[in-house]
Order: C-alpha cells, then sequence, then structure tokens
C-alpha cells in the first residue's frame, strides 16, 4: 500500500486525509533533488525502519523494525563520504545532521528508502517521515505529520508500503 502526500500538504492514511508538511523548496522529481535544496523528491518511497526517542515516549506499534535513537545518533550528509546518506555516530568527522535534537521533531522517524540503493552522492540525504512543528513549517525535504496521525499510520503500515509524494 501506498500512503501519498501532495504537494498541497496533506497525506492519505488509509482513507483518511491528514495535513502534512513538505520541503521549503516544493516537491520536484527526484532526478533533480540535490543535496541540500530543500525539496521533496516525488516518487513512491519504501518504508526501512522507525528510529524513536526512548527517553520521550514508548517505541510505536508498528510492524517494522524498531530501533532507538541515540545521544550520538547522526545522519551523514556529505556527498564526498563513503558514509553519505547513512546513519553515523557523532562526533562524526565529515558533516552529518543530528538526530537528537531539542525540539520533537525527531522523536519518532520513519526512514524512508529515498537514494539508498544504490547511493548516488549529492542526490540527498536523510529523507525522513517525522513529526511536524505546531505550525506544519516546512521541513528541509522530508514529510512531517502531527505525533496521533504518524502514530495511527506506524500502526497501519506493513512490510512493502511506501510512502509516495506527488506533486
Amino acid at each position: 500500500m501506498n500512503f501519498i502526500a501532495t504537494s498541497d500538504g496533506f497525506i492519505d492514511i488509509g482513507g483518511t486525509k491528514v495535513r502534512c508538511a513538505l520541503g521549503r523548496g516544493g516537491v520536484i522529481e527526484a532526478a533533480d533533488k540535490r543535496e541540500g535544496d530543500g525539496a521533496t523528491p516525488a516518487g513512491a518511497w519504501p518504508i526501512r525502519r522507525v528510529l524513536y526517542r526512548a527517553d520521550r515516549g514508548p517505541a510505536p506499534a508498528t510492524a517494522f523494525e524498531v530501533q532507538s535513537i541515540s545521544r550520538q545518533g547522526g545522519w551523514c550528509d556529505d556527498p564526498q563520504d563513503p558514509a553519505y546518506n547513512q546513519p553515523v555516530s557523532l562526533p562524526y568527522p565529515a558533516s552529518a545532521e543530528q538526530m537528537w535534537l531539542e525540539e520533537s521533531v525527531y522523536d519518532l522517524v520513519v526512514v524512508l528508502g529515498y537514494n539508498d540503493a544504490p547511493i548516488v552522492p549529492g542526490a540527498g540525504s536523510a529523507i525522513f517521515m517525522h513529526l511536524a512543528r505546531p505550525d506544519y513549517a516546512p521541513t528541509a525535504g522530508c514529510v512531517a505529520l502531527a505525533r496521533p496521525d504518524l502514530e495511527a499510520l506506524l500502526t497501519r503500515i506493513r512490510p512493502g508500503d511506501a510512502v509516495e509524494v506527488r506533486p
């Protein structure tokens, strides 16, 4: 099953449309996506696994592998580094996004299979589905939902499902 997010800021989660935030650079074709452009890539991205902050709540109910985020959790966003678009431990010698944040957006993260098989340096990294800010401010390229909506989606997803982003 595909859960469809559209550029008008909504995602269908099992027949119910709920609000979502997308990239500040809009939705663009995946072939045009570049590191740091702030755009959400259009396409169907398989769900890989779920990450969460154990200090801010229990593991979510889902059919997917769930891993807790550590204080040293990072995600490499340096296209020149061999670990580009992969989890790393901080401090890391190359540029890497911190996963353990003061704000709550990464308290619950669905890792999407964008640019991961194969990894193309510079084509974009750290494309997740995560928690939206209260005002649904645009993301750096991810899909973001309110916590109750993301938790509802997590109970519905099954292996083989994907998040589809449409312009």
